[in-house]
């Protein structure tokens, strides 16, 4: 009696891109410039301002970055906008970000 052979393949394709580190955290929020970027998709217009109000009330000194100055980070000009996120973060000395919100 023969046995069979079965082949068995790893469902996941190669890593065709390197890891990166993760950037250092900040000691510190407090004088900090925060940027906000948003898909435009859910509810960013409602959270945003929220979380604006709180992390000024423990950070005075916080300053933040407007969704509306990078655009959607979600469709037709998608593409351009994150190609052009570093240079438009540091043309706004901006420190950390918050991106969101998704469903």
């Amino acid at each position: 009696m023969t046995e069979d052979t079965y082949s068995a393949l790893w469902p996941r394709g190669e890593k065709t891109v390197e890891i990166a580190p993760l950037a250092p955290r900040l000691d510190t929020l407090e004088g900090k410039t925060v940027a906000f970027l948003w898909d435009y998709l859910f509810r960013g217009d409602e959270i945003f301002p929220i979380l604006e109000a709180e992390l000024s009330a423990a950070y005075p000194n916080m300053n933040f970055v407007s969704h509306t100055t990078f655009g959607s980070t979600h469709g037709a000009e998608e593409g351009r906008i994150i190609a052009d996120l570093p240079t438009t973060l540091a043309e706004n000395k901006v420190d950390a970000v918050i991106s969101g919100m998704g469903c």
